[in-house]
C-alpha cells in the first residue's frame, strides 16, 4: 500500500480491552506521516561484508577461553543486530520502515540470474494433468499420473530412482515457471514457488551423482527456471556422496540476492527474502514426496561451508556503507548462501551426518574448476545498509555436534477429505496462483477450515504438536516456533472472530498468561480433538484485520486470515542470532502450505509482507519481543481480472509435432489474401496447414480438418500464436485472436478427440521477453 500523508484510523474491537494497556487500541484517530528517506551520499566509509569468524584468526598456540572471550562480544553485538533492524523494519500507524519513495523501473532487477559460458541442459517438460490411458505419450514423461494431492499427507509413494526424467519433474513441480501473464505492452512470468512482489530472489542448485543425460560424473549445477534447465558449473570429487550420505539421495541449495527485494521493498526486505527462502523448502519438500523422496535440512553446515558447495566464493566483497547509498554496486548482486537440503528416499532412516568431515571434503570445492560467470542484474542499485550487516550477524557457522535426526514421516489429520477437489499434487502446486483481490463473499464450510489447519500443524495427527514430523515441515530441524492468530470472517458454522492455532503445544500455557485475560481459550464447535484451535474472541474482526494488515482489503474480504506469531527473543537467546532467518523460513513453509491448501480445496490464498507489527501484538496483548508477528496471509474466493491473459509457462518444440521456422510463418503469412488475413483465427491456421501439407488437399472445412489421426493441430495453434505475438497488432486485437483460439480449443472444434493441447503439449515459439 502507498504512503499516504494523512490517514483516519478507528478501531473497534469485538471485545473488551484495557485502554492504558492497550493504547493503540481505543477508538481514536493516528495520523500516518509520510516516509523520511535518506538522499545518497557518495563516500562510502570501510565497512567490509567479510564474516566476522574469518576477519580475525586464532594461532594455534591461542587459549580456549580467550577465543571464548573474543566470542561472547562477537555473539552479543550480533544478537543485538537482529534485534535492531527487527525493531526498526517494523510498521507502524505513525510510520512504515524505510524504502525507497518510488520504483526504479529502469533498474528493475533481471529475475533470472544466468551463469554466463556454462553448458545449459534442458530439462523435461510434464503435462499438468494426468494423461489418458490411450495417449501414446505416455511414454514421453516420467510420471503420467502424479499422486493424489491429499494422498502425500498420508504416505509417500514408492521412490523414484535418480534419473533425468526424476530430476526434471523434481524442479518443474517447485521451482520452475508456471504461466506467463500478458496485460497491455507488459509481459511477466509466474513460479510455483510464490516470491513477494513476484521479484524472486531465490536461486537454486542441485548437487548430485552423476544422472544419465546430464554428467558422468558427480556435479553442481545451477537451474535456470527460465529455460527449466541446469547450468553445469563443476564437476565434484567422485566418492562425494557415498562418503557422507546414504544411497540414492543428493542435495539441493538455496541462496538470495536481496538486492531484488530491497529494489522494492527497501529495508524490510531481509525478511521477505527469508519468506520467500521458506516457499522454496516447501515447494521442493511436496514435489519431492510426489515422487517418494523424502528431506530434511543439513543445519550442521555453517555460511562458508555452503559457500563452497555452491561455488559462491567468488562474488567480490563489497565496503558497506553506515546509510542507504544509490549508485552502481554490481556487487552486491551477491548471492547469499542460506541452506542446503539432503533429498533421498522416502523409509530410509538409518544413517548419519558427520559435519566436520563433510565440512573438510568441502573446503576442497574452492579449487574445483568452476565455470560461467553471472550476469548482471542492474544497471544501478540502492545498498540499503542494514540488510547486509543484519544478514552478516545471522550467518551460521559449523556446528560439529549436529546430528541429522529423520524420524518416521507422520501422517497430517483428516476430518474432511471431500473437501478437496481431486486434484493432483502436480494440479496443485502448478496452478497455484496468489490472489490479487479477494471477492469478499466466498465462505468455507468449517469442517474444511478445519481441514486446512490440520495440515497445517507440524507433528501430524493424534500426537502432542511441536516436533516438526509432518510433510512438509519435516525438512526443518528444530521445533516448531511459529503459531497463527486467526481472524475468521466467512466459515460457515462457526462464528466471526479471533481464533488461535497453537503449533507447539508446550507454548500454550506461557501464550494463555502472556495474552489477554479476557480470552476465552475455547475450542471451537466441532474441532477435531487434535487440533490445538481455540476462540480467543468473538465478533466481527473484518475492519481490524484489514487494518492491521496496512489497511489492505484482501485481508478482511476472504474467508479467513490471519498472523504468524513466533516465539522470539527466547528462541535467539537459547540458539542464536542465526535463528533469526530461520524463523521466517518457518513461516514461508507454512505459507505454502495455506497456499496449495487453499487451492485444493477450490479457493485461492495470499501472503501478506506488509502489516504494522506492534499494533499486531497489542491486539493479542503481547508486550515485549519474547513473541513477535512475523508474516500474515488471506485464503479465500479469488476476484479474476479479465484484462490479464495467461500464457503457457514452457514455448519450445512439442514431441512428435513438426514445426515451421518463423521465417516460414511470416512467408506464408505474407502469401496471404486481405481477406484470409481478415478472419479471426480458424483462416489463418487452415492456411498455414496447407502450405505445410499441400498433400492432404486440406480446405476450410473443419470437418476435414479436425478428422485427421495427428497432432498437428497443435503445430497450428503454435505457429498462429507466434504470428500474433510477433505482428504489429494491438493488443485488443492479439487478444481477440487468442481468446478465440482458446475458445475453439478448449471446446474440442481444432483437435482430434482426446488431444488437449492445454495439457498434453507444451506450447512454442512465444518469447515474451519482446
Amino acid at each position: 500500500m502507498p504512503p499516504h500523508s494523512s490517514l483516519v484510523y478507528c478501531m473497534r474491537l469485538p471485545f473488551p480491552f484495557n485502554r492504558h494497556r492497550h493504547p493503540f487500541l481505543h477508538t481514536s484517530t493516528v495520523a500516518i506521516t509520510p516516509l523520511h528517506h535518506h538522499s545518497s551520499v557518495s563516500v562510502i566509509p570501510n565497512m567490509s561484508r567479510s564474516s566476522s569468524s574469518s576477519s580475525s584468526s586464532s594461532s594455534p598456540s591461542s587459549s580456549s577461553s580467550s577465543a571464548l572471550q573474543k566470542q561472547q562480544p562477537q555473539a552479543e553485538k550480533a544478537a543485538s543486530q537482529v534485534l535492531k533492524y527487527h525493531q526498526q523494519t517494523k510498521h507502524n500507524f505513525s510510520n512504515y520502515a524505510r524504502g525507497p519513495r518510488g520504483l526504479d523501473w529502469a533498474n528493475q532487477p533481471n529475475p533470472f540470474r544466468r551463469y554466463l559460458n556454462s553448458p545449459l541442459f534442458p530439462l523435461q517438460h510434464l503435462p499438468v494433468s494426468p494423461l489418458n490411458h490411450d495417449d501414446q505419450d505416455q511414454s514421453l514423461h516420467p510420471s503420467s499420473h502424479p499422486p493424489a494431492y491429499s494422498s502425500l499427507f498420508v504416505s509417500l509413494p514408492p521412490p523414484q530412482p535418480i534419473s533425468f526424467s526424476s530430476i526434471s519433474q523434481l524442479f518443474y513441480d517447485s521451482l520452475a515457471l508456471s504461466a506467463w501473464k500478458s496485460s497491455g505492452f507488459s509481459t511477466w512470468s509466474l513460479r510455483v514457488n510464490p516470491s513477494s512482489g513476484n521479484l524472486h530472489p531465490t536461486e537454486a542448485y542441485l548437487i548430485a551423482p552423476p544422472i544419465g543425460s546430464l554428467s558422468s560424473a558427480p556435479f553442481v549445477a545451477h537451474y535456470a527456471p527460465k529455460e527449466h534447465g541446469l547450468e553445469i558449473r563443476a564437476q565434484i570429487p567422485s566418492g562425494f556422496f557415498q562418503g557422507h550420505f546414504p544411497p540414492d539421495s543428493f542435495l539441493v541449495g538455496f541462496s538470495s540476492i536481496f538486492w531484488r527485494e530491497a529494489w522494492k521493498y527497501g529495508e524490510r526486505a531481509f525478511r521477505y527474502c527469508n519468506h520467500d527462502i521458506g516457499h522454496a523448502i516447501a515447494a521442493v519438500s511436496i514435489a519431492a514426496a510426489g515422487l517418494g523422496w523424502d528431506v530434511k535440512m543439513l543445519d550442521g553446515l555453517g555460511y562458508h561451508d555452503l559457500e563452497n558447495l555452491m561455488g559462491l566464493g567468488f562474488f567480490p566483497e563489497f565496503k558497506n556503507p553506515n546509510r542507504p547509498v544509490k549508485g552502481k554496486f554490481p556487487e552486491i548482486e551477491f548471492e547469499h548462501r542460506d541452506c542446503v537440503l539432503l533429498v533421498f528416499p522416502g523409509g530410509v532412516r538409518e544413517f548419519n551426518v558427520d559435519y566436520k568431515n563433510l565440512s573438510s571434503c568441502l573446503s576442497e570445492f574452492s579449487s574445483l574448476g568452476w565455470k560461467g560467470k553471472p550476469n548482471v542484474l542492474s544497471k544501478e542499485h540502492v545498498i540499503w545498509d542494514v540488510i547486509y550487516r543484519t544478514a552478516e550477524a545471522a550467518k551460521k557457522h559449523l556446528a560439529v555436534g549436529d546430528r541429522l535426526a529423520v524420524d518416521p514421516i507422520q501422517s497430517s489429520g483428516l476430518c474432511s477429505e471431500g473437501s478437496y477437489k481431486g486434484l493432483t499434487i502436480r494440479e496443485v502446486v502448478r496452478k497455484r496462483r496468489s490472489a490479487v483481490d479477494m471477492d469478499g463473499k466466498t465462505a468455507i464450510s468449517r469442517e474444511t477450515f478445519y481441514q486446512i489447519l490440520l495440515h497445517c500443524l507440524p507433528s501430524g495427527s493424534s500426537i502432542k504438536q511441536g516436533r516438526q514430523l509432518a510433510l512438509p515441515f519435516r525438512a526443518l530441524p528444530w521445533n516448531s516456533e511459529v503459531h497463527a492468530a486467526l481472524f475468521v470472517h466467512r466459515v460457515s458454522g462457526l462464528p466471526k472472530g479471533l481464533y488461535f492455532l497453537v503449533r507447539d503445544e508446550d507454548h500454550l500455557e506461557d501464550l494463555r498468561k502472556r495474552m489477554r485475560p479476557e480470552f476465552t481459550w475455547k475450542k471451537p464447535e466441532g474441532c477435531p480433538h487434535d487440533l490445538p484451535l481455540y476462540v480467543l474472541a468473538t465478533g466481527d474482526c473484518r475492519e481490524l484485520s484489514k487494518k492491521l494488515s496496512c489497511d489492505q482489503d484482501i485481508a478482511s474480504d476472504g474467508c479467513f486470515s490471519l498472523g504468524m506469531v513466533a516465539r522470539f527473543e527466547p528462541v535467539l537467546h537459547e540458539s542464536g542470532e542465526w535463528m533469526y532467518p530461520r524463523l521466517f523460513w518457518e513461516t514461508g513453509v507454512l505459507g505454502q502450505v495455506l497456499y496449495l491448501e487453499a487451492h485444493a480445496v477450490g479457493i485461492s490464498a495470499t501472503g501478506i509482507g506488509c502489516f504494522f507489527d506492534d499494533p499486531v501484538h497489542e491486539v493479542l496483548g503481547l508486550n515485549g519481543p519474547d513473541y513477535q508477528s512475523l508474516y500474515h496471509f488471506t485464503v479465500g474466493g479469488p476476484v479474476m481480472d479479465k484484462r490479464i491473459m495467461s500464457l503457457p509457462a514452457y514455448p519450445g518444440p512439442v514431441p512428435r509435432v513438426q514445426h515451421m521456422a518463423k521465417e516460414e510463418i511470416l512467408a506464408s503469412v505474407a502469401l496471404m489474401t486481405e481477406e484470409e488475413k481478415g478472419c479471426p483465427g480458424l483462416a489463418l491456421l487452415l492456411f498455414i496447414f496447407h502450405r505445410r501439407f499441400p498433400g492432404l488437399g486440406c480446405t476450410c472445412d473443419t470437418a476435414l480438418y479436425t478428422s485427421q489421426p495427428f497432432c498437428s493441430g497443435a503445430s497450428l495453434l503454435i505457429m498462429a500464436m507466434e504470428y500474433v505475438m510477433h505482428s504489429e497488432k494491438t493488443f485488443d486485437e492479439r487478444q481477440s485472436f487468442v481468446l478465440t483460439l482458446q475458445y475453439r480449443v478448449q471446446n474440442g472444434c481444432l483437435f482430434p478427440e482426446g488431444v488437449n493441447i492445454g495439457h498434453s503439449h507444451r506450447f512454442c515459439a512465444i518469447d515474451l521477453d519482446i
